[in-house]
């Protein structure tokens, strides 16, 4: 049976706004600033081929303001040892370890003649590493779970408590019981953690249908970088995208839901790659948000309030968001593309198998007409307005570099830029 949700516990869990403020500039002024940051990454600690301490390191040296660790169903707690050469790291990680970090900060023993290491602990990590309102590090975990053979991973953002994997009888049941524990717990100890969705095509595990259902999970992976999580789709799956804007579409207009944002993250594992498209490499995919300060609480807050937007490459100077209108500058002017993209409140709902055969169609998503995430606007240059016209469900947009992305998760990516979606405020 799926946990009970409170009263204030559901309220908690669909405070995104249905409608667009008189005004939302998100731009660095006024006392915010931009703070860019990865909310998915593995260590040593699960499945990753690196030390944290190394990978906290490489995010602050690239300019990063936060990182958050979300190793499978651990948080970065206790003693652990590990054998130097038998880990996904192996000679080579341990070697880069000790050039960097000399002296007494690594710890190894030899036990059974075997060489170990003792892994730093999060909060050992954090002392050396962060740096006041410059960088910071972020206890997370990804709750690995599952339904039958198909993955369900979900992130969770500061969290000092593990939150085991809960099960359950179908995909939907497992994300609700997770998002339940994960918003109980929040609710229970003050601590403002966010849930989101992982990569739902890995595996092409999870449905549109069985998404746009979940109460709390207001949050998932539009991008991410690893090569093995289909982003882009196939020819019977939609992207990730496409996804998107069914989501949106059904729980506004017939699930009274409300919107879901769309993340940007590394999913990083493999520190240790240096030929662009190989592996699951660091620096694929972030977030930017806009905060006044740089503490979790600060983060959580601004990305539930959609102050923020998705990149992998593309920087923004400013999206300004009235009654009237969307308008996105751009902070160079190399070329690009900028689509408004959204769904009519009159919109062809009809849908159809994506299978002729059932067995099969069942596991897929359904295909919906081209009325769902239309593209309303396309313009070129460094800036794009878009004049609302009342009509629309809900409008977000997304910018295309003509710039390659310099290390893809899909051969062939350009940079982009995924602005959250809104729906506006008019008569």
């Amino acid at each position: 049976m799926p946990l009970r949700i409170s009263s204030t516990l559901l309220l908690l869990a669909t405070t995104v706004s249905h409608a667009v403020a008189d005004d939302i500039k998100l731009q660095a002024t006024g006392g915010t600033q931009w703070y860019r940051g990865n909310m998915h990454t593995h260590s040593l600690w699960s499945d990753g081929d690196d030390y944290p301490e190394m990978i906290a390191a490489w995010y602050r040296e690239q300019g990063y303001s936060f990182n958050v660790f979300t190793d499978h169903n651990v948080l970065l707690r206790g003693e652990r040892w590990i054998d130097v050469e038998k880990n996904k790291g192996g000679r080579i990680a341990f070697d880069k370890l000790t050039a960097k970090f000399d002296g007494d900060w690594v710890r190894t023993r030899t036990k059974d003649e075997r060489l170990q290491v003792r892994l730093k602990n999060f909060d050992q990590i954090f002392d050396r590493l962060a740096v006041p309102q410059k960088f910071l590090l972020i206890q997370g975990e990804e709750i690995t779970d599952g339904y039958r053979n198909m993955p369900v991973h979900m992130c969770v953002t500061n969290t000092t408590e593990l939150l085991p994997p809960l099960h359950g009888e179908s995909i939907v049941e497992v994300m609700q019981q997770n998002i339940n524990a994960a918003l109980s717990r929040r609710e229970r100890t003050g601590e403002k953690s966010l849930i989101h969705l992982n990569h739902p095509n890995f595996h092409y595990a999870i449905t549109a249908e069985q998404l746009m259902q979940v109460i709390g999970e207001n949050f998932f992976e539009v991008y991410n970088g690893h090569p093995t999580v289909n982003d882009s789709g196939d020819d019977t799956h939609p992207s990730t995208s496409r996804m998107w804007d069914i989501v949106n579409t059904w729980r506004l207009a017939k699930l009274d839901l409300p919107l879901m944002y769309g993340l940007a993250t590394d999913d990083g594992h493999a520190y240790h790659r240096t030929k662009p498209g190989e592996g699951a490499q660091p620096g694929r995919g972030w977030v930017m948000v806009l905060a006044k300060t740089l503490t979790p609480d600060a983060l959580v807050t601004a990305l539930e309030a959609g102050q923020f937007y998705s990149s992998s490459g593309v920087t923004l100077d400013s999206v300004d968001i009235s009654d009237k209108s969307m308008a996105i500058t751009l902070a160079d002017d190399t070329d690009y593309r900028i689509d408004f993209i959204g769904t009519r409140k009159d919109f062809d709902d009809t849908t159809s198998p994506a299978s002729d055969d059932k067995q099969k169609s069942d596991k897929l998503t359904l295909r919906y007409s081209n009325d769902v995430g239309t593209v309303l606007q396309s313009t070129t240059g460094s800036s794009a307005v878009y004049q609302f016209t009342g009509d629309e469900l809900y409008v977000r947009a997304v910018v295309t570099s003509s710039r390659l992305h310099p290390n893809p998760s899909e051969s062939g990516d350009f940079q982009q830029a995924w602005i959250q979606p809104v729906v506006p405020n008019t008569p």
